[in-house]
C-alpha cells in the first residue's frame, strides 16, 4: 500500500502531547498546479464561449461603433433612433461620463442587434441545400441562386474568424419530414424486397397508419422539433445506445487501424509515447477551440458538438440504462499492461509531457515485473459483458474504498492505453495477418480493453497500433477525424513545442526518410527536460465472489469472440481515380458493387443500411441511406442477364448510381426515412400504442450494414506528397445474426479497404467468401468500361 500512503498530502493527529500536522509538499504542489491549470482552462473556455456567442460578430466592431456614436453625439449629430438622449433622460446628471455611458449602451444595443441579425441570416442561409443537388461535373456552373447564396455566406462569414464551436448557434435545426413523404419514400424503398402480395399488405398498413394513429404521433414529434435542438439525437443516443443491455464489445464498439503502409518504429514505448503526445495535443486544440471546423465546399460547417466528448469520457453502466459521464479536464491516462493497471500523469508545469518523457514512463511500465493482483488481469471483462450484470457488480464491489479510487482513475482518465505483449502484423502476401490485426482491435482477448471508455488506444509490441471506440458518445466520422489528424501529425508535421535543435533535426530527417519522430534506434526524438512522475500502480481488493462475476462476463465475451469472423480485403487493382473517370460517385459505385456481390453470395436482395451524416444540422448524427433500391436491383439483374449489351448495363449502372447519390443527399438534408420512423416508434411506446405498421418496420433486419470511413477531414493530409500516410480504416460487427457488417475506406486513387464481419454460427454467411464476391464484382464493373472503350 505504499502508493496509497504516498497519495496522502495532509494528515492531522491528536496525541497526549498535543496535536500534530504533517503534509507532503510535493503532493500539495501537484494539487496547486492542477488547480491553476483548471482555472486557466475555465478562463480560456469562458473567453471562447464569449467569442462563439457573438460569432460572426467581433469585439473590434463594438469599439468602432462606440467611437462613431460618441463622436456623433458629442458633436450634436443625431444618431439612429436617437437613443443617447432617451437614456440620458433617465440619468441623474448630464456630465461627460454619463453621456459616454449612454453612448456605450446605445452602441452595445446596435452591435448586439447586428450580431443577432448576422447570426440568424447565416442560419437562414445554411438552410438552403440547393447547392448539394446541382451537378458536380467538372466544368459545370452552379445556378444563379447558388452563386448569390455563396456570395452572401462568404460576406457574413468574413466578419470574423471562426473557432471550432463558433457555428453551433448558426446551424439550423434538423427538419421534420411530413408523414406522407416518409410513407411514400418507405414504400418505394421496400418495393424491390417484397413480392406483390407482401407489398400490397405493406401499402395497406402504411395507409392505415398515415390516416390513423400516425397523425397523432406526428403531432408529438412536431412539438418536440419546436422546443428541442434536434428532434432525433437525444432519443437516438438513449434508446439505440444507452438503453441497450447487450454487450458493447463487437455489438456496438468499433475499431480503427494504423497507417499500415508506414512502420516508423518497432519500439513499443517510443511509438506509444509519440501517439499519446499527439492525442494530447489534439485534446489541447479542442480545449482551446483552435481546431478548424469542418466546412463543406469551404463554406457550410458541420456540427462540432460530438467533439466535446472525445476525451475524458466514459459510459457508466446502469440497471435500466447507462449514462455518459464527461469531465471537463483530466491530467492523467490509464495504462494496462500484462494484467496490471497504471495511472500515468501527462502534464508538468502547465505543459504536456514530451514524447521522450512519456517514453520514460511507458518503459517503466514495460519493465515492471510485478504480478497482477487477484482479479485485476481480467477486470475489464466486466465492460465486455452484459450491462445489467456490470451495473450490479459495480455497485456491489466498486462503489467505495480502494476499488472506487482505482476505478475512478480509469473512468476519469483522458483515455485508456493498452500495451499488448504480442505484435500487430501486416503482410500483403498473407491476408490472415491483417484479419487478425482487426480482430485484436475489435475485441482483443475480451478482458484487455476497457470497452466503456470513449476510446482505448492499443499498441502492439512491434510498434503498430489502433483503437477501439465506444459508440454512444459519437460517431465514427469524429474518431476518424481524430485518428487522421494524429497519424498525419506523427508522420510529417513538426511539433511546435519541440526545441529548436530538435526541429532542425526533424526537418533533416524529413528530407531523408520522412521519419521525423524517431531516431535511428527507434526512440522518440529529443531529450527529457526532467524526470517525469513515475506511473502509479492502481490497487484493487477483489474478493472471490467478484472474481466469479468477472468470469461470468468473460464467459459471455468469449462466446461473442468465438462466433465472430472478420476479413479485411485490400483492393489495389484500382480506386476512386477510375471511378471518377467513369463520371460516377465513388461511394455509389462501391455500394452498387456491394449489391451485386450480395446478390451473387445470397441469391437474393436484402435490406441494406448505409450511414449518412446529418451534421449540417445542429447536434446531427446519422441517417440511413437504403442502397437496395428499384434502380440498383434493375442494374444487378441487368448485369446477370447475359443477353444485355454493355451499353445497357452501363446505362443501368449510371441510373442506379445517380439514384443512390440523390438518396444520400436526401438523407444528409434531413429527408431520410428511418430516423423519422424511429421517433414515431418512440412516441408510440410512450403512449403505449401498438401500430402494426411500425411493428413491421422495426422488425426488419439489416442483413447488409455498411458504412464508409471518411478521410481528408484535416488540411494536414496530403496524399499526393505522402501517399502512404493513410489509415486502413476500421470496422464493426454485423448488425443481424445472419448478415454482414461492411466498412470501407477509399484510401487513395488506387486503393480500397473493406472490413467485412459475420457470425460463424450462421451457415449462410462467410466474410471470406463475400470478400471474393466483392473482388469479382469490382472486376466485372471495371471490365464493363474497358470493353465499352474498346
Amino acid at each position: 500500500m505504499a502508493e496509497a500512503h504516498a497519495a496522502v498530502a495532509f494528515s492531522f493527529s491528536i496525541t497526549h502531547e498535543g496535536w500534530d500536522v504533517n503534509f507532503d509538499r510535493e503532493v500539495l504542489h501537484l494539487v496547486w498546479q492542477s488547480g491553476v491549470r483548471s482555472w486557466k482552462k475555465r478562463i480560456a473556455r469562458l473567453l471562447n464561449n464569449l467569442h462563439n456567442g457573438i460569432y460572426p460578430g467581433h469585439y473590434s466592431y463594438l469599439c468602432l461603433i462606440i467611437g462613431v456614436v460618441s463622436a456623433m453625439h458629442l458633436y450634436g449629430q443625431r444618431v439612429p433612433l436617437n437613443l443617447p438622449p432617451k437614456i440620458l433622460s433617465l440619468c441623474p446628471s448630464q456630465t461627460l461620463y454619463w453621456q459616454l455611458g449612454a453612448c456605450t449602451i446605445t452602441s452595445l444595443s446596435y452591435w448586439l442587434s447586428a450580431v443577432y441579425f448576422l447570426r440568424y441570416s447565416l442560419k437562414m442561409l445554411f438552410m438552403y441545400k440547393g447547392w448539394m443537388y446541382e451537378s458536380q461535373v467538372k466544368g459545370s456552373k452552379p445556378s444563379l441562386a447558388t452563386r448569390i447564396w455563396a456570395v452572401f455566406v462568404s460576406i457574413i462569414e468574413g466578419w470574423n474568424t471562426p473557432k471550432l464551436y463558433s457555428y453551433q448557434s448558426s446551424l439550423p435545426r434538423l427538419p421534420l419530414p411530413s408523414l406522407h413523404d416518409t410513407m411514400t419514400r418507405y414504400l418505394r424503398s421496400v418495393r424491390p424486397l417484397l413480392d406483390d402480395k407482401s407489398y400490397t399488405k405493406m401499402v395497406k398498413l402504411a395507409d392505415e397508419f398515415e390516416n390513423g394513429i400516425g397523425k397523432k404521433l406526428q403531432r408529438y414529434i412536431i412539438l418536440k422539433s419546436w422546443w428541442s435542438t434536434n428532434y432525433v439525437s437525444d432519443w437516438w443516443e438513449e434508446y439505440v445506445y444507452l438503453r441497450g443491455r447487450y454487450p458493447l464489445m463487437i455489438n456496438s464498439n468499433f475499431y480503427g487501424i494504423d497507417a499500415i503502409m508506414l512502420h516508423p518504429t518497432s519500439n513499443q514505448a517510443a511509438r506509444a509515447a509519440s501517439i499519446i503526445n499527439s492525442l494530447l495535443r489534439f485534446r489541447r486544440l479542442l480545449d482551446r477551440q483552435e481546431l478548424d471546423p469542418i466546412l463543406i465546399q469551404g463554406m457550410v460547417p458541420l456540427c462540432s458538438w460530438q467533439y466535446e466528448r472525445i476525451f475524458n469520457t466514459t459510459r457508466v453502466p446502469g440497471d435500466e440504462a447507462d449514462k455518459i459521464i464527461h469531465i471537463s479536464d483530466s491530467n492523467h491516462i490509464a495504462v494496462y499492461h500484462k494484467g496490471r493497471y497504471f495511472k500515468v500523469i501527462i502534464h508538468h508545469k502547465g505543459r504536456i509531457l514530451r514524447p521522450a518523457e512519456i517514453q520514460m514512463q511507458i518503459e517503466q511500465i514495460l519493465k515492471d515485473t510485478s504480478e497482477p493482483q487477484e482479479g485485476e488481469e481480467k477486470l475489464a471483462a466486466l465492460t465486455a459483458g452484459l450491462r445489467r450484470h456490470w451495473a450490479k457488480v459495480r455497485q456491489s464491489y466498486f462503489s467505495k474504498g480502494v476499488n472506487r479510487l482505482s476505478l475512478d482513475a480509469i473512468e476519469r482518465a483522458a483515455f485508456v492505453v493498452v500495451l499488448d505483449d504480442f505484435p500487430y502484423e501486416f503482410d500483403m502476401e498473407d491476408p490472415s495477418k491483417l484479419d487478425n490485426y482487426g480482430k485484436v482491435l475489435l475485441h482483443g482477448k475480451g478482458y484487455d480493453r476497457w470497452f466503456d471508455k470513449s476510446f482505448t488506444l492499443c499498441i502492439g509490441n512491434n510498434g503498430r497500433l489502433g483503437f477501439n471506440a465506444e459508440h454512444s458518445w459519437g460517431d465514427a466520422a469524429v474518431m476518424s477525424h481524430l485518428w487522421e489528424w494524429v497519424i498525419t501529425e506523427e508522420s510529417y508535421e513538426p511539433r511546435s513545442d519541440a526545441p529548436i535543435i530538435a526541429h532542425c533535426l526533424e526537418y533533416i530527417l524529413l528530407e531523408e526518410s520522412e521519419n521525423i519522430r524517431f531516431d535511428h534506434r527507434g526512440n522518440a526524438l529529443g531529450n527529457p527536460e526532467f524526470t517525469p512522475p513515475p506511473p502509479n500502480r492502481l490497487n484493487w481488493d477483489i474478493p472471490k465472489s467478484c472474481q466469479c462475476a468477472i468470469e461470468e462476463s468473460l464467459h459471455i465475451a468469449n462466446i461473442l469472440i468465438n462466433d465472430i469472423d472478420l476479413r479485411i480485403y485490400v483492393h489495389d487493382n484500382y480506386g476512386k481515380g477510375f471511378m471518377k473517370s467513369c463520371n460516377l460517385s465513388p461511394d455509389a459505385y462501391i455500394q452498387m458493387a456491394l449489391q451485386l456481390a450480395y446478390f451473387r453470395d445470397a441469391g437474393k436482395f436484402c435490406l441494406t443500411y448505409e450511414a449518412a451524416m446529418t451534421r449540417m444540422f445542429r447536434e446531427g448524427r446519422t441517417e440511413t441511406v437504403r442502397p437496395c433500391s428499384q434502380e440498383s436491383v434493375a442494374w444487378v439483374k441487368g448485369m446477370e442477364d447475359k443477353s444485355n449489351s454493355i451499353e445497357e448495363k452501363i446505362k443501368l449502372l449510371k441510373i442506379a448510381c445517380a439514384n443512390h447519390q440523390r438518396a444520400y443527399k436526401d438523407a444528409m438534408c434531413g429527408k431520410g426515412i428511418d430516423r423519422h420512423i424511429f421517433c414515431l416508434y418512440v412516441v408510440s411506446k410512450y403512449l403505449e400504442v401498438d401500430s402494426p405498421f411500425i411493428k413491421e418496420v422495426m422488425s426488419e433486419p439489416w442483413r447488409l450494414s455498411t458504412s464508409q470511413t471518411p478521410h481528408g477531414q484535416t488540411k494536414k493530409l496530403d496524399l499526393k506528397k505522402h501517399p502512404k500516410c493513410i489509415s486502413a480504416g476500421g470496422g464493426f460487427g454485423p448488425v443481424a445474426d445472419d448478415g454482414y457488417g461492411v466498412s470501407y475506406i477509399i484510401a487513395g486513387e488506387d486503393l480500397l479497404f473493406f472490413h467485412i464481419s459475420n457470425k460463424k454460427s450462421c451457415p449462410t454467411t462467410d466474410c471470406h467468401r463475400f470478400a471474393k464476391k466483392i473482388e469479382q464484382a469490382l472486376a466485372d464493373m471495371r471490365q464493363l468500361y474497358v470493353d465499352f472503350k474498346n
